[in-house]
């Protein structure tokens, strides 16, 4: 929930800029009005990157692959024991 009300607070700063502007004619109209398009296209680009460094900064667990591989293992013998076939191993 955090999270949101930041999001909210620098929407209603950049909001106010942007109308301060417009009020303003500090900037040509003409550049004004594509504020938020700029906006949209840096919100997308600061979503894909905060997906690529999760994806860079992604965990690795080789415990966890230790205890998932043992658990496949364990539901093969179980399906192999009630007559499934599985197929190859």
């Amino acid at each position: 929930m955090k999270h949101i009300v930041k999001i909210m607070a620098i929407l209603v700063a950049i909001s106010a800029f942007w109308i301060g502007l417009l009020q303003a004619a500090v900037i040509p109209e003409s550049y004004t009005w594509l504020l938020p398009l700029y906006f949209i296209v840096s919100l997308g680009c600061y979503g894909l990157l905060m997906v690529g460094v999760g994806l860079m900064q992604f965990p690795t667990c080789p415990q966890e692959a230790v205890l998932l591989q043992q658990d496949i293992r364990e539901a093969k013998d179980f399906m192999k024991k009630n007559g499934v076939d599985i197929g190859p191993d």
